[in-house]
């Protein structure tokens, strides 16, 4: 199970876009994750007539590392570390560290 999923809202704690919150849109094998406005970057592409691209400036979302971000805890509007607890039946389940409250999308 992952500390991070995707749906899950977070804040990111160090970069040029600390402060920022906002969604996960994905997760990629390489332990980075791809947040919804955060890290923007622009891209200068060549157009492609064949696959109805146009050419110029693009501006994308690139992927951010995961030790850059934490989870938003919605009670207290910072970020917070997540912890996982084993239920009676052996279901795991995601955890704020700070105060032991279930992870709302879990």
């Amino acid at each position: 199970m992952e500390k991070l999923v995707k749906g899950d809202q977070i804040i990111v704690i160090l970069g040029r876009d600390r402060g920022k919150q906002g969604e996960v849109v994905r997760r990629e094998s390489n332990g980075r994750y791809l947040i919804k406005d955060i890290n923007l970057v622009k891209r200068h592409t060549k157009p492609n007539p064949t696959l109805s691209i146009a050419g110029g400036i693009i501006e994308k979302e690139m992927s951010i590392h995961g030790s850059n971000v934490a989870l938003l805890n919605s009670a207290t509007g910072k970020g917070d570390k997540v912890g996982f607890k084993i239920l009676d039946k052996g279901r795991k389940i995601r955890v704020f560290k700070s105060t032991g409250e279930v992870v709302g999308s879990s």
